[in-house]
């Protein structure tokens, strides 16, 4: 078996450095008067991370699973319970055509910035378009992130990179309550992509990149291309088995295979074009299809000009809103002759020699 490189990983916290770190959430001089309370609670936390209790709350797998004595997290057992609830139900003819909207810009007047961004703008336009084609639409803001108490993407560990059977679907890796990484929005972000018949993502360039909020969710999902299913099969995340099970061939399933996408990128000076296509490679890697040429959009707004200005120049490009639209209704139209069985995929029934 390939060996198992290790020495990299820090020293854990001492007692004294981790009371430091979790006071710090305290420093509102407002809570000077629960000292007792906070020490108390304080206690409790670096119990829970000295003793490693990721998990603290499990039951027996059960017969479904490879291991039905291992002690799975509850936690985990939820979400993949609500995932095999909406794959039932983006199977069942019957349901209404769902498009999950993803606004990927970390903007919002929530917050520092003060100002609604270009993307939510955007945004509205593809969600009144797709509604008024009979699509129900789910609005995925991201900029919640930036603006909105309790609600983060904790960043992708990489668990694929060891071995793609360490890499569970969904996501095991958090919540982590021993690393009081509780606090963890993709599991539910899981379930509104496994519902969606098509996906459209609306996002601006930052320094040629997606925004930070746009790319960790990229990242965590990438246990969608190719995951684990079964955690007892590693025993959670034992990285010797899950090399021993990828050695002996995995089949690397595409859990979202099947949907279609568009995207709208947008930027001032440049990278659109790259981060289109980015953004279109992943998705056609993941299984998903694209709603033809009209759904792959990359434009300026307002090229070199002041930021402070954006919002008029985007207000002056009508034609720019335009092509959104028709994203909008590209996309909606492909998830009907998708759901019809009618949507052309030219290689669909093709094996790839080399999976991954």
């Amino acid at each position: 078996m390939t060996h198992v490189r290790t020495g990299q990983a820090p020293e854990p916290l001492t007692r004294d450095a981790f009371g430091e770190r979790y006071r710090r959430r305290f420093h509102d001089p407002a809570f000077d008067g629960e000292h007792d309370a906070i020490a108390r609670l304080e206690a409790i936390a670096w119990d829970a991370y000295d003793k490693g209790r990721k998990a603290p709350r499990t039951r027996k797998a059960g017969e479904h699973f490879a291991d039905p004595s291992y002690d799975l997290s509850l936690e985990w057992l939820d979400t993949r319970d609500r995932l095999r609830a909406a794959q039932a139900r983006w199977d069942t003819p019957a349901t209404p055509s769902r498009l999950l909207l993803v606004n990927g810009s970390a903007r919002n007047d929530g917050t520092c910035p003060g100002e609604i961004s270009k993307s939510w703008r955007m945004t509205q336009a593809v969600r009144d378009t797709a509604a008024a084609e009979g699509v129900d639409v789910d609005v995925l803001d991201l900029s919640r992130v930036t603006s909105e108490f309790g609600l983060q993407i904790h960043p992708c560990k990489g668990c694929v990179s060891t071995a793609m059977p360490l890499c569970h679907w969904p996501c095991s890796c958090y919540p982590n309550h021993a690393l009081g990484q509780a606090d963890d929005w993709m599991a539910e972000i899981y379930e509104r992509w496994v519902a969606a018949h098509g996906v459209v993502i609306v996002a601006p360039t930052y320094w040629y990149q997606s925004p930070s909020p746009l790319k960790l969710m990229i990242d965590r999902l990438v246990c969608a291309d190719g995951g684990n299913p079964d955690p007892t099969t590693t025993h959670g995340k034992h990285p010797g088995e899950a090399k021993r099970l990828e050695e002996a061939g995995w089949d690397y399933p595409k859990h979202l295979a099947g949907r279609t996408y568009g995207v709208v990128v947008h930027g001032d000076v440049a990278g659109v074009e790259s981060h289109r296509r980015n953004l279109t490679d992943w998705l056609d890697w993941m299984g998903l299809a694209d709603a033809g040429a009209l759904a792959r959009l990359d434009r300026y707004v307002g090229y070199y000009e002041p930021y402070a200005t954006s919002h008029d120049a985007l207000d002056r490009d009508t034609a720019f809103m335009a092509e959104v639209r028709n994203v909008a209704l590209a996309v909606s139209r492909a998830i009907g002759a998708l759901r019809q069985h009618t949507l052309s995929q030219p290689g669909e029934g093709l094996t790839t020699p080399r999976p991954k």
